[in-house]
Order: structure tokens, then sequence, then C-alpha cells
């Protein structure tokens, strides 16, 4: 979209609000620019999601297709189910797609969000419409190379769907509906569902196809993980030390990462006495772990440090920085 015509029809949107308010100041300029900035930036997050979302639909649709339907290897969650009923009762895979993921959408419209429930649907509806219309060929007959590798791109197109906001598998819907409802957590809820349907196929189907279904299963959820996570893996370090301008300075200079200071205090002893002092926190990645351990103990080898795993970062030094070593 040219810069010019954004900001004639920024510029016409917010006429129109201001006709509707029944305001009648003039706009200025920076108002225009900030809105037609809002504008471009909520333009392009819209069009990455999408790109996320029809990737990840043809990535879980040649997964299903190509690999485990032939085979009738299951998966878990709504997506086993479907898969499960299409092989015992001969029916189009995504017609089940769409029926089984129904109640999972509405329960999202209540738990989570409209505009959540509007992209679910739009992706599953997407999904289905990809395996009804497009043909993708048997790769292998191997089980092993199939509970593998359909695991790895149905879970791709899983992870995928969820980096732009959607879902193709709607049992973390219901799994988050039944954590706040009774407490357990998300992951026990979900291990319990998957018990349940790699029960069924073990009765339904055979012992073997549950166990190659289990193994398509990690499969999915260890690349979904790995799609939704990121490539690195960073870890968040919190240093207490007496010398935290010195540890400070060294992580900028050293390691070449930024740092956010806290002011709080510390406190030991039998009479728990506080003193106040600045806590240091940065993130790293696992392969600086090492080389902040060393740096911290040559300052201070009394610092308290506290590691903890951070799944995603955004923005800040952490990536351009790191460009450096």
């Amino acid at each position: 979209m040219k810069p010019l015509f954004r900001e004639i029809i920024v510029n016409q949107l917010l006429r129109n609000k201001q006709r509707e308010s029944g305001q009648t100041a003039s706009l200025s300029n920076y108002t225009i620019a900030k809105s037609a900035r809002l504008f471009r930036l909520s333009i392009l997050s819209q069009l990455k999601d999408l790109i996320y979302i029809v990737i990840g639909i043809f990535s879980a649709a040649f997964g299903l297709k190509s690999f485990l339907l032939p085979s009738h290897f299951i998966d878990g969650g709504a997506t086993g189910i479907s898969l499960l009923a299409a092989t015992i009762f001969k029916l189009p895979l995504y017609m089940l797609i769409v029926m089984v993921n129904i109640p999972f959408i509405i329960l999202g419209l209540n738990v989570i969000s409209k505009q959540f429930a509007i992209k679910a649907s739009l992706a599953i509806i997407g999904l289905a419409f990809v395996l009804a219309t497009v043909h993708f060929p048997q790769i292998t007959n191997d089980k092993l190379l199939v509970a593998v590798f359909g695991g790895f791109f149905l879970g791709a197109g899983i992870g995928l769907s969820v980096r732009g906001g959607g879902v193709l598998d709607g049992t973390e819907v219901l799994a988050i509906f039944l954590s706040r409802k009774f407490g357990a957590t998300i992951g026990d809820i979900i291990t319990l569902i998957n018990i349940i349907i790699f029960s069924a196929a073990a009765y339904l189907l055979s012992v073997e196809t549950a166990l190659y279904s289990m193994l398509t299963y990690l499969a999915a959820s260890k690349t979904l993980d790995f799609i939704i996570v990121g490539v690195e893996e960073y870890t968040g370090v919190t240093i207490v030390s007496i010398h935290s301008e010195k540890i400070r300075e060294m992580i900028i200079d050293t390691l070449g990462r930024g740092v956010t200071v806290y002011r709080g205090k510390r406190g030991f002893g039998k009479h728990g006495h506080t003193h106040e002092t600045d806590i240091v926190y940065t993130v790293i990645t696992r392969l600086e772990i090492n080389k902040i351990n060393t740096e911290i103990a040559k300052i201070d080898p009394n610092a308290f440090v506290v590691m903890n795993s951070v799944k995603d970062t955004k923005g800040g030094m952490i990536k351009k920085r790191a460009l450096q070593h």
C-alpha cells in the first residue's frame, strides 16, 4: 500500500470517527501520522498472522494425507479424535475435523476471546478445505517414518497456526477451561485426554497402531514446542550482589547484553536484617551461561544468582548484540 494512499484512508477514517463522536476540531499532522503508523502496524500484523496460518494449514494437511491417514495412525487431541473416527466409521476427515472442533471453538469464544474464535474457525475451515480439495501423494509405507514425519509436519502446522493467533486443534481450549474450573494444570488435563484417546485406539485398532500413534504425538508436540518457543532458547538471570554496578558493566561491556536494574532489599542472618541493593536482571542464550557464571565469580563469588527459562523474547538488545560474538 503506497504511503499517500494509506494516509488518505487513515485521514478519512479519523474524520468519520470525529463526526460520529460529535468532535469538530481539526486533525493535527501528528495525530494523522501516529494513526497512519498504527494502521500500518495493524495491517502488517494481520498479514503476518495470515501467512503463518496458511503455511500451517498446508503443513498439517500434508502430514495428515501423505503420512498419517493412509497408515491409519492418529495423533492426540481433537485431530486424533478426528483421525480415529475417520478410520473406524470411514467418514471424510475434512468433515470430521470441523465437526469435532466446533465445540472447542464455541468454548474458545467464551473462555478466550471473539478474535481468537474467528481466527480458529477460519484456520480449521481452511484446513478442511485443503484436505477436501488438494491432492497430497503418499510418501512412504515405513511405519516409523510415517509416525515421525507425520507428527513433524502436523506439529509444525499446528505451531505455525498458533503463532498466527489461531488453532488447528481445539483441545487446549478445553484444557484451559477445565484447569480454571477444577484447578488442575493444563498439561495434566491434556495428558489425561490423550491417554483416553490412545487407549481407545489400542482397543479399536491395535496396540501396535496405538504405540506408533504415541510416537506421532511425541514428534508433533516437540515440533509444536519448537515452532512456538523459537529456535533460540533464552535464560533469564537475576543477580543480587553488593557489587551490582561492576556486574552491570560486565554484562554490557563483556557479554554485550542489555540489563534491567531493580531497586530492592537483601536480607540474611537470624534476625533478618535487610539492606538496600541493586538487583541486576538480564537475558542470555544458554551458550552464554557458563561465561556469565565465570565472570560473576571473578567479581563476587558470593553473589546470589537465580536462572530461569525464558520461552521467547522480543525487542531489546538480545538478538542484535548477539551478532557481535
